[in-house]
């Protein structure tokens, strides 16, 4: 039997006053792989919830195979209960499919083949057998300690309670027991969150052998790049939600085409409006020179200036047709990329050290023996957790005084994008924290709504009533309005969708100043140009103490920072 498809047909869901699905339909056929991809908000984990049943729409429908197996924030275990309870309920169907398929041999075995029920009970072996084959039942045991194994939790004894495990174990292990199960469909909201590379590259050779429909909501570039056979935009459209075939690479190259176009025809029909113009205002009244008639003209004279005349006013009605008509039809402007709008920095130079560090440590949290920042560097910070990165930032910003000797530029502007963004007037809406954060002549100059980080209808909401992503897009708002001479940014790209990751990473190229940026996004780190430090935790001491962070240069130059 050919595995069902996933599909949802017209579907409508409102949430509050908000219409956040307007009309979706969706066909997922066995083997192929949906990333779901837009600015938060625009409804991936709503889409999600309908695809699984656990929401229903307004309007339209949804088929859905019958075992669907959905990934969301929260795992159906209490905290009391077990990693083995959890491993024990993924593997449950399997463990009765064969003892399913041993009763059934047993009947078959003392039943005669000439009996009234055998064909009967021949024909419910072979479907128990073919649904056990689908979801590999036989290798279900194996399958479950290579998925704790890649996923960094075979290291954890089975009688660990779910509350004694850190949120990042616990998604990992409902990851980990919704693969073991084999669903029939997955729908999966950001799986990548709590991974490391190669957990999170694990995780994408697994998805590629699934058989059946999968649907993924993701920021993760890397990854929709790896798994997705075609990627859904769920931001507003005029036709609704666009689907692009390919990875993310391919989406890229297609968008990248799209704003071309839409460029090259902007450009064409602005100067076409501007050549109407000026053919209805000068050019066509301009067809014949302006001379008197001579001797021998002067009997046809008046007929010829007749029909000059109305040649003119047919060409000046043509063109002013046609001016009215682009007016009209003309296409919109191409939104301005992220751009940092350089402001004419005080005391910047182009030349010298911003930061220097020499000996500089925080117990237990950082060692670094020597790091130069220039005033046009490039740096990028990578390690695992608790490496140091964000705590090197905020040596870097001042925020934080440690151990040893920080010299720093006279006069220096520093900018933080920290990974929590808070506002000390949450009662200040948007744009009154924005204009009194860079003064009413730069807000005019570089109007919050110009940089394309936040909607328009959220300007004048207080900022404590914005979710975590807006405050963060907020605050890189401000940076973009007016760059700091050293610009540091912590995970810059967490609650961004692609498409704006994408452009923040074109922006830093050609921004001013310096920029420090600490990230584990796999995309980000793969295509960047400047230099890059990778620290690592230093090992535990005899004493049992922790020591800092040393870091490591890639290509050849390591040891201590």
């Amino acid at each position: 039997m050919p595995a069902p498809a996933l599909l949802a047909h017209d579907i409508v869901r409102t949430l509050g006053s908000k219409r956040v699905l307007d009309g979706v339909s969706l066909t997922v056929a066995p083997g192929h792989r949906i990333g779901l991809i837009g600015e938060n908000g625009v409804g991936k984990s709503t889409l999600l919830r309908l695809l699984a049943g656990t929401d229903e729409p307004d309007a339209g429908s949804v088929a859905r195979p019958a075992d669907v197996g959905f990934l969301h924030q929260e795992m159906a275990f209490d905290a009391t209960s077990t990693i083995a309870d959890v491993l024990d309920d993924a593997l449950r169907e399997a463990r009765e499919d064969l003892a399913e398929i041993d009763r059934l041999t047993e009947e078959l075995a003392r039943a005669p083949q000439d009996s009234a029920g055998y064909a009967e009970l021949m024909e419910t072996y072979g479907r128990r057998l073919e649904l056990a084959e689908e979801r590999e039942t036989w290798d279900a045991d194996r399958r479950a300690a290579v998925l704790l194994t890649g996923l960094g939790l075979a290291a954890l004894p089975y009688e660990r309670t779910l509350g004694s495990l850190s949120g990042g174990q616990r998604a990992r292990l409902s990851l980990a027991a919704l693969l073991v199960r084999r669903p029939s469909a997955l729908l999966l909201d950001e799986p990548t969150n709590h991974l490391d590379d190669e957990a999170a590259a694990f995780v994408e050779e697994q998805l590629r052998g699934i058989p059946g429909p999968v649907v993924i909501a993701s920021h993760d570039r890397t990854f929709l790049d790896a798994v997705c056979t075609d990627l859904i935009d769920l931001d507003p459209a005029v036709d609704g939600p666009v689907r692009y075939g390919g990875g993310y690479s391919a989406y890229l190259a297609v968008k990248r085409a799209e704003r071309a176009r839409w460029e090259r025809r902007h450009t064409e029909e602005q100067e076409e409006i501007e050549a109407l113009r000026r053919s209805a205002d000068v050019t066509a009244r301009q067809v014949a020179p302006d001379r008197a008639p001579r001797d021998s003209e002067k009997m046809g004279y008046g007929l010829r200036a007749g029909r000059v005349q109305s040649q003119i006013a047919r060409r000046v009605r043509n063109a002013s047709r046609r001016l009215e008509e682009l007016e009209r039809r003309r296409t919109g402007e191409p939104p301005r990329p992220l751009r940092f709008r350089h402001a004419g920095l005080a005391g910047a130079s182009a030349d010298g050290t911003l930061v220097s560090l020499r000996g500089v440590r925080v117990p237990g949290r950082l060692a670094i023996g020597r790091l130069d920042i220039a005033a046009t560097e490039r740096l990028l910070v990578t390690g695992g957790n608790g490496a140091g990165k964000s705590t090197l930032l905020a040596v870097l910003a001042g925020q934080l005084t440690p151990e040893g000797e920080v010299g720093r530029r006279p006069g220096l502007t520093v900018g933080v994008l920290a990974q929590d963004t808070r506002f000390a007037r949450p009662d200040r809406t948007v744009h009154e924290t924005y204009e009194r954060a860079l003064g009413v002549d730069r807000a005019e100059e570089v109007p919050l709504a110009s940089l394309g980080l936040l909607h328009e209808g959220d300007l004048d909401k207080p900022v404590g009533q914005l979710s975590a992503g807006q405050r963060r897009r907020l605050a890189l708002a401000l940076l973009t309005a007016r760059p700091p001479q050293l610009l540091l940014l912590d995970e810059p790209t967490n609650h961004l969708s692609p498409r704006l990751c994408d452009e923040l990473e074109e922006a830093l190229g050609t921004g001013p100043g310096a920029v420090v940026l600490a990230s584990h996004d796999r995309w980000l780190r793969k295509r960047w140009q400047g230099r890059g430090i990778r620290l690592y935790p230093e090992q535990r001491d005899g004493a049992g103490s922790r020591g800092g962070s040393r870091g490591v240069v890639p290509g050849g130059e390591s040891g201590l920072l």
